[in-house]
């Protein structure tokens, strides 16, 4: 099988899974968290949108790659309880609706998809339960994250839909949609709706998730060169999530002098991919967390693929064959080739001016 041909139907269901389960979380969006009054910290629109993304994009690839394991974020135990019957139901509900709208050009019907492929609560509810597979280093398993950037989502700010096919512990297909993405950085209040998707060897892609098939291949997205002037970090909006005090030393080192631009999710991997940034970083706020492998599955292949360079914090490559997360934490390094080594140099030297300083 020739390279251009490596995972073409694959790639196809992919993008056709992660659009419709953005389809579905736009609605969720709409319909839950802004017409329905929300307690402070209450995540309901994100469990009622992460329970039924999962089911809507598990039950195609159940359909379409049933010998494929799932490693996913949910398992369907609280929604078979008593007690989780109302939510049950709307899951059952949006999933639906969502499986069973008209085909768009680029899907197929044995997919699973239009009007006569409903599914009944207990085919949602396995489906949902096929992604706790435990990963490992070989063989092929898809890895998903239903809503990345949860509290994005419910600001209506950057969440990513991430889906990611593994191969021997190897990224080798990563598909993300990003509903709240502007198409161009240039035009931030322009239209929105965006879709990337990166084949290991193939490139890396960005298209209109409205009409992703019909753009297909898309625009081809590199990493630009950058210098100190124009290089900028594109850090999480938590603190949580990562120790952003020690980006500012290393933005110092590096004489970074512009702001960092701060986005939940893997919106960030794409924005870096496309230009509009220059490095990612992610430290370890504290000892004990790991970095879960659907965080970070899609974002790595994208920001291969356009010719960027994606590694922990030592240098050393992420791996993604141990299981359901990347292993010890020592943080998640991404940048363009002509800066990741001087990153990773301004890591260590912050590291030992913070040593000095306690």
């Amino acid at each position: 099988m020739s390279s251009t041909l490596a995972y073409a139907a694959e790639k196809q269901i992919a993008i056709a899974a992660v659009r419709r389960a953005c389809v579905l979380t736009a609605s969720v969006f709409n319909k839950l968290v802004k017409q329905e009054t929300l307690t402070k910290g209450d995540k309901s629109p994100v469990t009622v949108g992460d329970y039924s993304a999962q089911a809507v994009v598990n039950t195609i690839l159940g359909r379409t790659f049933p010998d494929d394991p799932i490693v996913g974020e949910e398992d369907a135990a609280d929604l078979r309880e008593d007690s989780g019957k109302a939510l049950r139901e709307r899951i059952v509900q949006l999933a639906n609706e969502t499986l069973t709208a008209p085909l768009v050009a680029g899907e197929k019907e044995e997919w699973g998809l239009g009007p006569s492929h409903a599914q009944t609560t207990e085919q949602l509810l396995d489906a949902i339960d096929r992604g706790n597979h435990s990963g490992g280093r070989t063989g092929r398993f898809w890895t998903l994250d239903p809503i990345d950037g949860t509290k994005g989502f419910l600001r209506g700010d950057q969440y990513a839909v991430c889906l990611a096919l593994i191969v021997d512990a190897r990224v080798a297909l990563g598909v993300m949609g990003c509903p709240n993405l502007p198409l161009s950085s240039a035009h931030p209040a322009g239209p929105r709706g965006c879709l990337f998707v990166a084949v290991r060897g193939q490139g890396a892609y960005q298209l209109p998730l409205a009409d992703p098939f019909t753009a297909l291949p898309g625009a081809r997205l590199t990493i630009p060169p950058s210098t100190p002037e124009t290089l900028s970090f594109l850090e999480s909006v938590e603190e949580g999530h990562a120790k952003l005090s020690f980006n500012a030393r290393v933005a110092r080192i590096l004489g970074v002098t512009r702001a960092p631009t701060r986005m939940d999710s893997q919106a960030k991997y794409c924005c870096l991919a496309r230009g509009d940034g220059g490095v990612y970083l992610r430290m370890p706020t504290g000892t004990g967390y790991r970095e879960k492998i659907w965080d970070h599955a899609s974002g790595a292949v994208l920001v291969e693929e356009a010719g960027g360079v994606i590694t922990d914090g030592r240098g050393e490559p992420l791996d993604f064959g141990l299981g359901r997360t990347l292993g010890e934490n020592h943080g998640v390094v991404a940048a363009g080739k002509d800066v990741h080594a001087k990153v990773i140099a301004a890591i260590e030297q912050a590291k030992a001016e913070e040593a000095q300083d306690q």
